[in-house]
């Protein structure tokens, strides 16, 4: 019975990691699908509107996933170079995730994902939180204006509807339901009487997915048709008495998805043109800067949890709202500071007279001082469990060690070699266009991987003429080992992240990667226990050794 306990040891261990690997994925998933901002409970209270608007309305035209270098080609997009040229423009700098629903919260609430209360990823409709953070449009419908919203569907759930006069929100998600989008929101900028108006344009987004994405033909024309409308819209206003914006929620990586870190992903366009506007090319600005400049702009109060500033050098205000904004900022963020440091049970140092982002920096060292608290023990317990093997090999020193640790090694080279270089996938979530294609891939890539490894370690090494047993052995030695290596990204993200997303939004980078480790390991345990019976089988079949070297 001893005989075979190692082979029942290194099966269980397989498919316990598993089934581990498999929990903790799943769970990381819903975890950030389940994130809730540390202010959900407790959020700031809105202050008192600014005073007389500069504008007699402003219009909001979001065309979602435009990225900086489509916005700049006047070529493509002849209509927003003449609104640059005529207008204020600088370059946006968003934070990861850089998903949609973030990005629509972070322009409404002028809050980053981690404090606005959108989600944290892409939701289904049904599957959106109630806000209950202060935002764009409640503070104007506070302050008494009159707003109307033209998008698509999922923004029902996004904006507080009980702050939105008119609507219309479309279910479909191509260039013919922008056209509805535009056609719906015509009407409203000849109405007087409605000085705040969303326009949400989709379909660069739609052609980055389902068209080959920015580098393809489809991009550059999605990019000239949302031109196009952006002149219908342009032509109805009155820019000595209207303001129109121009943004978008994040960028796209060339093969086509967002949602990760990458630089591209993170950069947005910025054209403000119009009444109350400063025209010229101003510094780069960060995306939680638009909603209190909007806010500026209709003498509304500033999102109360806004982590951003008005942007006044590029505002010619009225004498009172200049006057009320340095105040309203120092108490909005006050409030704000308050609030997070209630929330995180840290006190708040007391800044008198402080400006946004010496706020924003005492918000940033609570959180990473509960970051750190946290991390520590996390750490301690990371390197412990990392080490465990490494000494148990030592100990053990088990023949054929090294083609076990050289099979690991190459696996990881042939994994990565297909990941990164044949396919030339990025090592972020803007990879994952889809959940299930995801795990695909990777099961896939992570079995043929193992698969070759199995071929160059066994039959080489004469494994497999040493009996079934020892043939079994060997590849579970493999497979452990292959997981082995496979964990330490995992343990690095327990390390700095936590196992799943509970106060705080984690590191993006390592959380992906952990994610790609965590799917790889259930495909080589699954993978290795199916390696394992061919082997049995194949040793059983060829003429064993006289003289074996592995020891059992």
């Amino acid at each position: 019975m001893k005989r075979w306990a190692g082979l029942a040891a290194g099966i269980l261990a397989l498919l316990g990691l598993a089934v581990l690997a498999y929990l903790w994925a799943t769970g990381l998933f819903a975890s950030m699908e389940a994130y809730r901002s540390p202010l959900h409970s407790n959020p700031p209270a809105p202050g008192e509107a600014l005073g007389q608007p500069a504008t007699r309305r402003v219009v909001f035209v979001l065309v979602d996933a435009l990225r900086t270098d489509t916005a700049q080609n006047a070529a493509v997009m002849p209509v927003l170079d003449q609104l640059r040229r005529q207008g204020a423009s600088a370059t946006g700098h968003s934070r990861p995730p850089s998903y949609s629903e973030p990005g629509y919260s972070v322009l409404l609430t002028g809050a980053w994902p981690e404090l606005s209360d959108g989600p944290a990823v892409n939701l289904e409709y049904e599957d959106i939180p109630t806000f209950t953070q202060d935002n764009l449009f409640s503070a104007a419908h506070r302050a008494g204006l009159k707003t109307a919203v033209s998008a698509y569907y999922w923004f029902e759930k996004l904006i507080p509807q009980d702050a939105v006069d008119h609507s219309f929100y479309t279910p479909g998600e191509d260039h013919a339901a922008d056209r509805a989008v535009v056609d719906a929101a015509l009407p409203w900028l000849a109405d007087p009487d409605i000085q705040l108006v969303l326009i949400h344009i989709d379909q660069v987004d739609y052609a980055g997915h389902h068209e080959g994405g920015p580098l393809a033909t489809g991009w550059k024309e999605a990019a000239s048709r949302a031109d196009a409308l952006l002149g219908e819209i342009a032509a109805q206003l009155d820019l000595s008495q209207d303001t129109l914006l121009v943004t978008s929620d994040h960028g796209q990586i060339d093969a086509g998805g967002h949602g990760g870190d990458d630089p591209v992903t993170l950069t947005e366009p910025f054209v403000l043109v119009g009444a109350g506007v400063k025209p010229g090319a101003y510094p780069d600005i960060q995306m939680v800067d638009i909603a209190p400049t909007l806010a500026a702009l209709l003498g509304a109060n500033l999102p109360a949890s806004a982590q951003g500033r008005a942007l006044q050098e590029m505002l010619d205000l009225p004498a009172d709202t200049y006057a009320a904004l340095p105040r309203a900022t120092r108490l909005q963020q006050s409030a704000l500071l308050q609030a997070y440091s209630k929330a995180m049970g840290v006190p708040a140092p007391q800044l008198n007279g402080a400006d946004v982002a010496a706020y924003q920096s005492a918000l940033e060292e609570i959180r990473d001082a509960r970051v750190a608290r946290e991390r520590l023990p996390r750490a301690v317990l990371a390197a412990i469990i990392s080490l465990f093997p490494a000494v148990v090999l030592v100990l053990k020193r088990r023949s054929g060690s090294a083609w076990f640790l050289g099979g690991a090694i190459l696996f990881q080279l042939l994994f990565h070699f297909r990941y990164a270089v044949l396919d030339g996938r990025v090592y972020s979530l803007s990879s994952i266009t889809g959940e299930t294609d995801f795990i695909l891939y990777v099961a896939i890539t992570g079995a043929a991987a193992l698969a070759i490894c199995w071929a160059v370690v066994m039959i080489p090494s004469g494994m497999l003429r040493r009996g079934p047993r020892a043939a079994v052995q060997s590849v579970l030695a493999l497979a452990l080992a292959c997981a082995y290596l496979l964990s330490l990204p995992i343990l690095y993200h327990f390390a700095l992240n936590g196992a799943l997303v509970a106060w705080n939004l984690p590191v993006m980078g390592p959380a992906y990667m952990a994610l790609l480790s965590l799917v790889a390991i259930i495909s080589v345990s699954a993978a290795g226990l199916l390696l394992a019976g061919i082997s049995a089988l194949l040793g059983a079949l060829v003429k064993p050794k006289a003289n074996p070297a592995v020891s059992e």
